[in-house]
């Protein structure tokens, strides 16, 4: 049992569950008891749900004769399995804290879309995976639970800010997990860990639900065991959603079964001196694309889409939309007002109190910089530029993607990085982001495939951007990559020990 659900995808669980094996409820049931007594390790989850309510409410769970529950919903394509939902999507009656001690003990009242739909499905839910407060970082150290640690090594980061979901994954405490991605937010965290991470253009996915960071590049993002799991998931969540005007009324493609049929015609960027990859990433994205040409055929070089300007253009347009959307964290409807905001004091006294005691350094310090940049003298210098910005980005993407059909990059400039190591450094931190924010600022879809190891010890991985709309044609190249890569048979991974 325990080979069973700490190292298979959910496809080759259903194929040992058809040839008379271990049933995927019964895997489900095992996972949850090994993520109550390891989760202390991990820091994965910032809270579990008991037992007895996944056994009343979820049927990815096994009731007490390890069958799952009679009148629980039809069998769905996710039926039996069970995932980790990231603490800024709402799930009924689940706390929804965003990682920040502002909101701790807010239960949500109604479920996301994207958490309904897996309902439908046929998929339980284990637990709240931990994440950076509202979303801001990039290594899961800012948050009110404290620091998410690296199954690989628990002395390292496992990305941001959607390390908790990642780190379950790797773990084995969970078949898969849903993060959001606003700047790399579940990429980098997929790359740190080992798994594939998953966001799609944006306005595919349902919002509605999902906590705002910054609404004109929030997606909600997949993190699974493997590149086919991934595309289980999103077939089951993606498509228009009456409650998300932002959502697209572009058909949802179905995801082949099987391998490509014609060659893509995949273009290379690569990174420039400003971004220099750590040696042992540098050799192991050229040993990648070496193996990624064997599969697409001939490969042609890009002109860079990565420029040291992103991230400061990411940086002022994120957390611009950050400081107005966080505005409604302010004691009076959302937020703890606590004691010192009693006493009879003034509206803004109260304000003051709250969020100086709820919000986190990373969380203040990303409100004061977008405030800065909105505010009058300075939008023109700062805000309107970074837009015109992103225009040139998505007009210089757009060329690309006329002679290609999708683009292959690194995840990072190397490995996990300690944890602790850039607190004290707000820039390099922000720096970590420098290959993911460029499909972000697009609203492009991108996928991180784990291709190696670093000297380390600790997981390396590619990315692949399509253009708007081809989430279909990303994935199946993905998978057609990933069975060359065959990263999950490595020895030494944490599902393999």
């Amino acid at each position: 049992m325990t080979a069973l659900w700490r190292n298979l995808t959910m496809g080759r669980m259903l194929a040992e569950s058809g040839r008379g094996g271990s049933t995927p409820h019964e895997a489900t049931g095992a996972m949850r008891e090994a993520a109550g007594r390891e989760n202390s390790r991990w820091g994965a989850y910032s809270w579990l749900a008991p037992k007895a309510e996944m056994q009343a409410r979820h049927a990815g769970f096994p009731g007490p004769d390890g069958a799952g529950l009679p009148g629980s919903g039809p069998p769905g394509p996710l039926a039996g399995f069970a995932c980790a939902v990231k603490a800024n999507l709402a799930v009924e009656g689940w706390p929804c804290d965003c990682g920040s001690r502002l909101l701790q003990g807010y239960l949500s009242p109604y479920d996301a879309t994207v958490v309904r739909r897996l309902r439908a499905a046929g998929c339980g839910f284990l637990g709240v995976a931990a994440m950076d407060e509202f979303g801001m970082g990039s290594s899961c150290e800012f948050s009110c639970h404290g620091p998410v640690r690296n199954p690989w090594r628990p002395d390292c980061t496992p990305g941001g800010s959607s390390g908790g979901g990642a780190a379950a994954v790797a773990a084995g405490l969970a078949w898969f997990a849903l993060g959001s991605d606003t700047g790399g937010s579940v990429r980098l965290p997929a790359h740190c860990c080992g798994v594939v991470g998953f966001k799609p253009t944006y306005g595919r996915i349902s919002r509605f639900g999902l906590t705002a960071y910054a609404s004109s590049l929030d997606t909600v993002g997949i993190l699974a065991r493997s590149v086919g799991d991934a595309a289980l998931v999103y077939q089951a969540i993606a498509g228009r959603d009456p409650h998300d005007a932002t959502t697209a009324v572009v058909p949802v493609a179905p995801c082949p079964d099987g391998p490509p049929d014609r060659q893509w015609r995949v273009g290379v960027v690569r990174p420039g001196p400003a971004q220099a990859l750590e040696p042992a990433a540098a050799a192991n994205f050229t040993q990648s694309l070496g193996i990624a040409g064997k599969v697409f055929g001939k490969m042609k070089d890009v002109d860079s889409l990565i420029d040291e300007v992103d991230v400061g253009v990411y940086t002022i347009l994120a957390f611009a939309e950050a400081a107005s959307n966080l505005a409604r964290f302010d004691g009076s409807l959302y937020g703890q007002r606590g004691r010192q905001a009693e006493g009879g004091r003034s509206f803004g006294r109260m304000v003051r109190a709250v969020r100086s005691a709820g919000f986190g350094p990373e969380v203040k310090r990303r409100i004061l910089l977008g405030t800065h940049v909105l505010s009058t003298g300075y939008r023109a210098r700062t805000y309107d530029r970074a837009q015109a910005a992103r225009r040139r980005l998505i007009a210089a993407f757009a060329e690309g993607f006329s002679r290609c059909d999708l683009l292959i990059l690194p995840t990072a400039s190397g490995g996990a990085f300690p944890l602790g190591s850039r607190l004290a450094d707000p820039a390099a931190m922000y720096a970590t982001d420098r290959f993911t924010v460029p499909a972000s600022l697009a609203g492009l879809p991108a996928v991180t495939i784990p291709t190696g190891l670093d000297d380390r010890g600790l997981p390396l991985s590619v990315q692949l951007v399509g253009p708007p709309w081809s989430e279909a044609t990303l994935l199946a190249a993905a998978q057609a990559l990933e069975a060359e890569f065959r990263f999950r048979e490595r020895k030494e991974a944490p599902w393999n020990r």
